[in-house]
């Protein structure tokens, strides 16, 4: 068994090592979600957290860890006899990105069940990780179906297992503790609200930080046995502390007074629900009994603001976590025991408004930009937007109006198209791959009912054999690859335009977060094209991209379509199974080069000849148009919508599926 690092051996990460260490005092804190970059001692961290934790008494031989003081009623292995229980360490269970459902909730043998009415059921990571620690690395990466269990465990204390009327339920009370990468992607709202804490760590800048922390790490990788005897001593001490903090929280007393700088605090942030004030309240709680005291002063309310608010207060993935501390200290200063006659403090003083971004109204500075002109009617840009012009601040994002792929396909699940899924309404039956998860009842009954006589049936049961059972097809919707291809080139150079380009990107962006699509950009202007971002989970990082978006020159429409053609083909490589949707955003000029609109119809027509989904939106303004989007939409079999109909609450209608408008590729000339 391998040695795990020393937790007192880590060097820095303050707040990462007391937000776990405060779910080890106070388990109903709730777990901890780790964000920060690759490489900054995450997983390390949360594995030596275990071996500091008390050990659990449990019944012998109980495969769900029940307490002997007070066992699970409803446990699978029970009912339990009044005995002694046996002590053993708490474990620390990791559930990997791509486990099944059933390795995470169990598997109940169906067949037994149907034809000897046997519970025969085998526990799965939830009932190993009852009592201690469940750890989910790359958390945001996690499928749908598997945060939608999590959920129900984490709200309930209990997994249920339930197939066609055969149910088993244990309990599944743990910690929970994640860590993610947000280059990667941002997590569902539901479950970065069951998350207690979160934490934002970082890489030391600090030459002689880091020339400790390779160090530490050199030498334990020669010794891992030597390295952790001699930080033996810290790791009892750290232990004790906790067993000491655990005999001293119930008698920590929460004041009046502290509650309602709790209180006061969620309301300023404006943070959604009652969950937030509970949690600062137990983390409050918890810091005062780790810091040896039975009362929660103002400090420890500040400390677990800053833990329990900053992943609370995200209205969207684009807005930036963590909490204004100015505010946060006038707040609890306005509120503190001094000063409980006052009057609540002004909602629209100093960070008002839950220190949301507001979009900058005032002047850019840039004269009369604005009113520069497009290019002219012949496609050629004018002189002055030849020229490079500064990235524009994006327009308000609105909901989109749902564009999807056609078709059904059978890729990583999401709300985006229709697709073969593990859920989903039930199409159809089939034999079963592999071991059976879904079983299709009817089918199988009618499967196994001409053969009973033959089989000797007696009884009032069927007589089932594995060849009669039949699984059961679903259709749900699954996530895509959302390709955006946009012009910056330019024709598309005019303030007001492009912001509103930006905003309409910005906003289709925000629809992929929300139905767990990946994301790629390509930009094209001068003299080609670039992949801004490779595909990718992480929108917000899309979002950043798109900000600082600067414009100018010709249009390369040829270039950016091959680029786009060609991200598609090394994509299709790694994930066959993800359908792509790809986006393209302009206002149809070709420009620069030899016959430029010629080149841009025949790179159009790849898409077409390869049946990918496209649609265009249309970018051109003003009062003559010469529908050159509408043209490129015809070459890419595509469906061709303006930024107006792009919005969900427009009076123009666009159809859902993007092959519903989709028309027949031209010949080539």
């Amino acid at each position: 068994m391998t040695t795990p690092f020393p937790f007192t051996a880590v060097v820095g990460q303050d707040d990462l090592r007391l937000a776990l260490l405060l779910n080890a005092v106070s388990p109903a804190v709730g777990g901890v979600l780790v964000r920060g970059e690759k490489g900054t001692a995450k997983s390390t961290a949360v594995r030596a957290l275990s071996a500091l934790l008390p050990e659990v008494a449990v019944v012998p031989g109980c495969r769900f860890s029940c307490d002997p003081a007070a066992p699970d009623p409803a446990c699978p292995d029970g009912p339990h006899e009044p005995e002694g229980g046996v002590r053993r360490p708490a474990r620390m269970v990791e559930l990997p990105v791509g486990a099944s459902e059933d390795r995470l909730v169990g598997a109940l043998d169906i067949e037994r069940a149907l034809a000897e009415g046997v519970k025969a059921f085998e526990p799965g990571l939830l009932a190993d990780a009852h009592r201690g620690i469940l750890y989910v690395d790359e958390v945001n990466l996690l499928h749908d179906h598997l945060v939608d269990l999590l959920l129900d465990a984490a709200a309930m204390g209990a997994s249920y297992v339930e197939r066609e009327g055969v149910s088993v339920r244990h309990a599944a009370r743990f910690l929970l503790v994640g860590t993610m990468n947000p280059e990667e992607g941002e997590l569902r709202p539901q479950l970065l609200d069951r998350f207690g804490l979160t934490v934002e760590v970082a890489a030391s800048r600090e030459p002689d930080q880091r020339v400790e922390v390779v160090r530490r790490r050199l030498a334990y990788d020669d010794d891992p046995a030597g390295f952790a005897a001699r930080w033996a001593d810290e790791e009892a001490a750290v232990r004790h502390r906790i067993v000491a903090a655990r005999e001293l929280l119930p008698g920590v007393r929460l004041g009046d007074g502290a509650l309602r700088q709790i209180a006061a605090t969620c309301a300023a942030f404006e943070v959604d629900g009652m969950r937030a004030d509970i949690v600062m309240a137990r983390t409050a709680t918890a810091l005062a009994a780790w810091a040896g005291r039975t009362d929660v002063l103002a400090e420890d309310v500040r400390q677990a603001a800053l833990l329990a608010l900053p992943h609370r207060r995200r209205r969207n993935p684009f807005d930036a976590p963590g909490l204004d501390e100015d505010k946060l200290d006038e707040t609890l200063e306005q509120f503190s025991g001094e000063n409980d006659g006052e009057d609540d403090p002004d909602p629209d003083g100093p960070g008002g408004g839950g220190g949301r971004p507001q979009p900058d109204s005032g002047p850019r500075g840039d004269g009369d930009t604005a009113a520069r002109p497009e290019a002219g009617e012949d496609g050629q840009p004018q002189a002055s937007g030849a020229q490079e012009q500064s990235a524009v601040r994006a327009a308000e994002p609105f909901r989109t109006k749902v564009l999807s792929v056609p078709g059904i396909g059978e890729g990583a699940a999401g709300r985006r198209s229709r697709a073969r899924t593990e859920h989903g309404r039930t199409t159809g039956a089939r034999r079963p791959r592999g071991t059976l998860t879904k079983l299709h009842l009817a089918a199988t009954v009618q499967a196994a009912a001409p053969h009973q006589r033959a089989r000797g049936r007696s009884g009032p049961g069927l007589v089932i054999r594995r060849d009669d059972l039949r699984q059961a097809t679903r259709e749900g919707r699954e996530g895509n690859l959302v390709l955006f291809v946009v012009d910056a080139s330019g024709s598309m150079a005019a303030r007001q335009r492009m912001g509103a380009v930006k905003g309409a990107v910005l906003s289709l962006l925000l629809d992929a977060y929300q139905r767990r699509d990946k994301v790629g950009l390509v930009t094209f202007r001068g003299s080609g094209a670039d992949v801004a971002l490779p595909p990718t989970s992480s929108v917000d990082a899309a979002a950043v991209r798109l900000e600082s978006l600067p414009t100018g020159g010709r249009t390369p429409l040829a270039a950016g379509l091959l680029k786009a053609h060609e991200v598609l083909r090394v994509e299709r490589l790694r994930d066959p199974a993800r359908r792509a949707l790809v986006v393209v955003v302009t206002d149809g000029r070709a420009t620069g080069g030899p016959e430029p609109v010629a080149l841009a119809g025949r790179a159009a027509r790849l898409f077409a000849a390869d049946q990918v989904a496209c649609v265009v939106v249309d970018c051109e303004s003003g009062p003559v148009r010469l529908g050159l989007a509408g043209q490129l939409a015809g070459e890419l079999g595509a469906a061709a919508v303006t930024l107006d109909e792009l919005r969900a609450d427009s009076i123009a209608g666009l159809v859902r599926d993007v092959q519903g408008t989709q028309r027949a590729p031209r010949r080539a000339a």
